[in-house]
């Protein structure tokens, strides 16, 4: 279980921010019990300005206490402005095994949808089925970069398995509910031999799929071409979304083939 380590408070909850997923974001956990391997963006960005200590730190987290009141205070403030609110930028709304990470998330949505605003969820935990029960406005999404378990256990050891995280995503696919994955980060050969198609023919039932690098990664920049490789699986997602009627958004700019000296 993902035991909550320590309790912390914040000023503010709801800050504006020019991510993919939406305008606005909301980080009610400091850290992340999934301990992820990439390295994790969330974490060399609060290292380097001093909020935690290391990744041992980092891997403890802890809950915002006040999350809550602050959503009443900021929501009547903001509402006229925010289009849709990201759960979570630097942290898991879902993080696996933390029923109290969970009730915390369910709990803000459920505020947030009250007041009309929808919610855009990104998780490598468990998407519980009570958000059937919420605005069918909101969009509900799953990080999922591989099938291959013994990779999840060496790159994403915390995290919920794959297919618990695929299971969860389709019970809301069926209920009518929007979903999407994100294939970020996808690892190069040098990392793990996998068959992209495998992975999109799984993750096929969604509405949306989003591509992108292993970014911060000696490992993956150390692959020969990796820039060729990157480009021309961004093209295979892209075709395959075409093809399917998906709706894409590649996070790789495509380029003309690198060519060697």
């Amino acid at each position: 279980m993902a035991e909550i380590e320590d309790y912390i408070q914040r000023k503010s909850m709801l800050y504006k921010t020019g991510v993919e997923y939406g305008d606005y974001t909301m980080n009610f956990v400091q850290g992340c019990s999934h301990g992820c391997k990439f390295p994790c963006y969330a974490y060399l960005q609060k290292k380097r300005f001093g909020l935690v200590k290391n990744y041992e730190d980092w891997c403890k987290p802890k809950l915002v206490s006040n999350t809550l009141d602050l959503l009443d205070k900021e929501i009547p403030r903001l509402k006229g402005k925010i289009e849709s609110v990201q759960l979570c930028f630097s942290t898991d709304p879902f993080m696996y095994g933390s029923d109290e990470v969970e009730n915390m998330a369910l709990k803000s949505i459920k505020k947030l949808n009250d007041a009309g605003i929808k919610c855009t969820v990104l998780t490598k935990g468990i998407l519980p089925v009570y958000l059937t029960s919420l605005s069918k406005e909101n969009e509900y999404g799953i990080t999922l970069v591989s099938l291959n378990e013994s990779y999840r256990e060496r790159m994403e050891p915390g995290a919920a398995p794959y297919q618990e995280r695929l299971k969860s995503l389709l019970k809301l696919h069926e209920a009518g509910c929007k979903t999407w994955v994100s294939i970020e980060p996808y690892p190069t050969p040098n990392m793990i031999e996998q068959d992209l198609s495998e992975l999109l023919e799984a993750v096929s039932f969604t509405d949306r799929i989003i591509f992108g690098r292993t970014n911060y990664s000696k490992e993956a920049s150390s692959f020969k071409k990796h820039k060729d490789f990157y480009n021309e699986k961004a093209a295979e997602v892209i075709r395959f979304c075409e093809m399917r009627g998906i709706q894409y958004l590649s996070l790789i700019h495509i380029s003309e083939p690198t060519r060697p000296y």
